[in-house]
């Protein structure tokens, strides 16, 4: 039997005393190279470096819309079978709306206020010459009437995310019905989605990369001058969501649910920065989940909770910014909004958030806005050179909601694990990705006693 050698076991020690990079000091990183890689494409007019940092950012976009449809698909049917084994299921789900409905009404009304004080298209230099209006634009009668799909294969090719989550809701319903006849398909479920949440960790793990490209060719394309022009608007949409993300939801964790929401963050980071990175709901649903859990939340509720508000709970994309685009691109084409239209504002992000659908971007719900109101499509055009910049603080503040409703609706209903809560842990995106492929875990104390 041999024995290792005296240099091998000084080698194994040498190579664990190397210091891994956290993952957030490699966004950082991503964000400083990409900046930097940007500015010296844009000034010293380096054609070749341009079309590398445009190629990398779209290329880890595409990566992440690969997995969206099978993700989104699967995780909506296995979390609706998965309510079966929690008490009060329907209240659950219905409380759960309502708190998403009630939040996003906070998030516009905050989004409105903010643009009435700052008038974030005075003064900018745009005309509405600058504006394009988008190939496709959303509408209440697309939204209402195209939930239903004309067949099953078109939402996965087209990447229609409602109608996704319709076939899904349907499936799981269905499967609900059945009982144990539909366990062998159950079972094959809940394989796929452990499959696409691990194949989805390995593009999670791009995102540095990622991040290089996006804003890299945001600055090399646009530059500091063009983004200048915008300096009142973005700095109005920042301050939006910082004040839902630092404002609103840890005054409703404290004074609603009776938790502290210092213990929030430091829980709930690895998904609120990854979502600031990733700028997708549906791309960042896995570590959510998986912090929305280790936050005390039943496992069976967090598994509907969080794809639901991944597709739904949108109070940056679908609240702050529409409301506050929509004041701007009015004063950019000089249309003056009266009271009846902020209630509109207030109407379609309440009601029609479902139509950002988790994706990169909330081009859909800022033309269904705009068509409401009345107001020009080519105002989007305008918001097109600033949208990466802004949609990372948006997704952090739509993903933050996404696992703060939950804890908010379980301790109302008195299945929060609040010792769960008090120790939890802002764990590594690295221990997440070992663990967010774990067999479900059996029915919680807490929730079997509700």
């Amino acid at each position: 039997m041999s024995t290792p050698s005296p240099s091998s076991e000084a080698a194994a020690p040498a190579r664990s005393r190397i210091p891994k990079v956290p993952f957030w000091a490699q966004i950082l990183g991503g964000l400083v190279l990409g900046v930097l890689l940007g500015w010296v494409a844009k000034s010293g007019d380096v054609d070749w470096l341009k079309s590398t940092l445009e190629h990398v950012g779209d290329l880890f976009v595409q990566l992440l819309k690969l997995a969206v449809a099978p993700l989104v698909f699967f995780a909506i049917l296995v979390s609706i079978t998965n309510l079966r084994q929690v008490n009060n299921a329907a209240r659950l789900a219905t409380r759960t709306l309502l708190w998403f409905m009630a939040t996003s009404l906070i998030a516009v009304a905050i989004g409105l206020a903010i643009g009435l004080v700052t008038n974030p298209g005075a003064g900018t230099g745009l005309t509405p010459k600058d504006g394009q209006a988008p190939d496709h634009a959303g509408s209440w009668i697309d939204f209402l009437t195209g939930i239903i799909p004309t067949d099953v294969i078109t939402p996965f090719t087209e990447l229609n995310v409602m109608q996704i989550v319709f076939l899904a809701a349907v499936a799981g319903i269905a499967a609900l019905q059945l009982g144990e006849k539909a366990e062998p398909v159950l079972k094959i479920s809940r394989s796929a989605l452990e499959l696409l949440q691990k194949a989805l960790w390995w593009v999670i793990r791009l995102a540095p990369l990622g991040t290089i490209g996006l804003i890299g060719n945001a600055i090399a394309t646009y530059g500091w001058n063009l983004i200048g022009k915008y300096a009142t608007f973005t700095v109005d949409i920042y301050i939006g969501c910082a004040l839902v993300l630092f404002g609103v939801y840890p005054l409703l964790l404290s004074t609603v649910a009776k938790v502290n929401p210092i213990q929030f963050f430091k829980g709930a980071w690895p998904a609120i920065q990854l979502a600031f990175v990733s700028r997708s709901s549906v791309g960042t649903m896995p570590v959510t989940q998986k912090v929305t859990e280790r936050l005390g939340v039943p496992k069976e509720y967090a598994s509907f909770a969080v794809p639901f508000g991944s597709t739904t709970k949108m109070d940056g994309c679908a609240s702050i910014y529409p409301a506050i685009a929509a004041i701007f691109i009015a004063q950019i084409f000089d249309v003056p909004l009266g009271i009846g239209d902020y209630i509109l504002i207030v109407f379609v992000s309440v009601i029609g958030s479902a139509a950002t659908a988790g994706l990169t971007g909330a081009t859909v719900m800022l033309t269904l806005t705009l068509s409401t109101l009345g107001l020009p499509l080519e105002g989007v055009g305008l918001l097109v050179a600033i949208d990466p910049i802004l949609d990372m603080m948006r997704t952090a503040t739509n993903v933050a909601g996404q696992s703060a409703i939950p804890i908010i609706v379980a301790a109302k209903e008195k299945i929060l694990d609040r010792e769960a809560y008090a120790t939890a842990h802002g764990s590594t995106l690295e221990a997440d990705a070992e663990s967010v492929t774990e067999q479900p875990a059996p029915v919680s104390s807490a929730a079997a006693a509700s």
